[in-house]
């Protein structure tokens, strides 16, 4: 461990339970935060001032003004920017020994199982009940603990899920046809609620690493602001609900996120038509025809290596050139670096201009 870094831990290194060897820990684990949100953001702030080593951010959301009177990474002139990556920025200049990945998309069927397996423990801070699910299988079949939040009104909950081999998200909440959550536009929320909820998760997922103290698992622990005090309801761990959540697992397992493959030309003009795509042009700006679609970046190939590095390596990324020729070098140097899902237009805007003119000269 650096001179540096002991200075900045000193204060927790001294404690008992923690030491060298607790911190040493605490920069080994790899945490992943889903939701960079109400409980997330204290949940981030926390974990990375204390030294975690790698955070995930998984959000797909854009921050909103009234996002933040709770969530404090943010500010006002962040609104309608990304919120996981604007809490990377914010997380870097608090501590930058923090290695912090971000994922601009939402957890769902085809990517939960290939981004929590990378990470020790997940931290849901979600409002949806089906996303718990997704997590709590995952989880299961990864063996990874699940530290799990929610909040309605003035209330909190907390627990951590197999943890141990202990109960599920299911043992404690079986799935129904009918289960809702009223999220916090419906219900409405006080901004230091999340913020108490989401720093208890935080805490819990230091004691995980550390394996110290109590761990709220097997009892799900009830916060009520008003009445400022707290009650502990245990429950068993259900081997039905186990079962099921292991089945689901192994199924988002094998559900695997379709791939950008090249594409012809009927085929990227479909894609052109929504904004699910980052599409860039890596022609020169001199260079014609100008091609009418709004969601293409024009970043000429030799400034696409300097850009690139910013990206989010899991987004959906589709390169066009003139021919196809700059198209695949830069698709064969971006997968080199680690982007996951990238596609081009096969033989570049050349294959395309019958399309163009058809579709866009007509009158």
């Amino acid at each position: 461990m650096k001179v540096n870094t002991l200075k900045r831990y000193s204060r927790q290194i001294i404690l008992e339970e923690i030491g060298v060897i607790g911190q040493q820990k605490l920069q080994s684990a790899k945490v992943l935060v889903i939701g960079a949100g109400g409980l997330g953001c204290p949940v981030l702030q926390n974990l990375a001032a204390v030294g975690i080593g790698t955070l995930g951010i998984i959000d797909g959301d854009v921050i909103d003004e009234t996002n933040l009177h709770r969530q404090t990474l943010y500010t006002l002139n962040d609104c309608g920017k990304s919120k996981s990556v604007i809490a990377k920025k914010a997380l870097k200049k608090q501590n930058s020994f923090t290695k912090i990945h971000t994922y601009t998309v939402f957890l769902d069927e085809t990517n939960a199982y290939e981004l929590i397996e990378q990470y020790d423990i997940v931290v849901d801070c979600t409002d949806e009940i089906k996303i718990r699910y997704l997590i709590n299988d995952v989880c299961l079949i990864t063996k990874k603990s699940f530290v799990y939040a929610s909040i309605h009104k003035f209330q909190g909950q907390l627990s951590v899920f197999n943890y141990h081999n202990g109960p599920s998200y299911r043992c404690l909440f079986p799935e129904k046809e009918n289960n809702k959550i009223l999220n916090c536009e419906a219900a409405g929320v006080l901004g230091v609620l999340p913020n108490i909820m989401g720093t208890m998760q935080a805490a819990e997922v230091i004691k995980v690493i550390l394996q110290i103290g109590t761990v709220v698992s097997g009892k799900v622990l009830l916060y009520d602001l008003l009445l400022q005090n707290t009650t502990e309801i245990e429950f068993l761990k259900n081997d039905k609900q186990i079962k099921i959540g292991y089945e689901k697992g192994l199924k988002l397992k094998e559900t695997k996120k379709e791939l950008l493959s090249d594409m012809n030309g009927v085929e990227f003009f479909q894609k052109c038509h929504t904004n699910q795509y980052k599409i860039i042009d890596l022609r020169e700006i001199f260079e014609k025809p100008k091609l009418p679609f709004q969601h293409i970046e024009s970043i000429p190939i030799n400034e696409l290596y300097k850009t690139c590095h910013s990206w989010d390596k899991n987004e959906n990324i589709i390169l066009i050139c003139q021919s196809g020729i700059r198209s695949s070098e830069a698709k064969n140097k971006l997968k080199a670096i680690g982007f996951r899902n990238i596609g081009q237009l096969k033989n570049g805007i050349n294959s395309i201009l019958n399309l163009l003119e058809n579709e866009y000269t007509e009158s």
